[in-house]
């Protein structure tokens, strides 16, 4: 960083692996308000890079720019525990998907059978797959009980 602490929008971009028009997207979408040199130009200081790794912190998690928005210009960001909590139980989600993703994949590299003979890995593909709807009131229509050759 150079010795005023602060830097133009390119390297900013730069450190973050960014592009420019992101950093000026997020400007116009409130979310940073860079302080102006003469002439206009943005520079940025030691708080305005906070800011983007909290927006890349906060893009990871899967809020929007809008839900960003709301959580760092509200005073505090628990004024919307609403939308912290949803947050959560979405991380939980992605989280079990991903671990059942991860314990299919560590099965395949010991299982000396492929997905179509192995029944661990066919009740794996079997549960992801949504169950018709005939419409309100109706049951769903239940897969054929299939035998697999694999018994892994």
């Amino acid at each position: 960083m150079k010795s005023s602490g602060r830097v133009a929008i390119g390297e900013l971009a730069q450190r973050f692996g960014l592009a420019p028009h992101v950093l000026r997207h997020w400007e116009s979408m409130g979310l940073l308000e860079p302080a102006r040199r003469a002439g206009g130009r943005r520079c940025y200081g030691p708080a305005d890079l906070e800011r983007v790794a909290l927006i890349l912190m906060g893009k990871e998690a899967g809020f929007t720019l809008g839900e960003l928005r709301t959580l760092l210009t509200a005073p505090s960001p628990m004024d919307h525990r609403d939308l912290l909590r949803r947050h959560v139980q979405e991380l939980e989600q992605r989280i079990s998907q991903a671990r059942a993703a991860k314990e299919l994949i560590e099965h395949a590299l010991a299982c000396p059978h492929s997905f179509a003979e192995c029944r661990h890995a066919r009740d794996q593909i079997t549960s992801r797959i949504p169950q018709r709807d005939d419409g309100p009131g109706s049951p769903a229509e239940e897969m054929p009980d299939a035998t697999w050759p694999g018994a892994c």
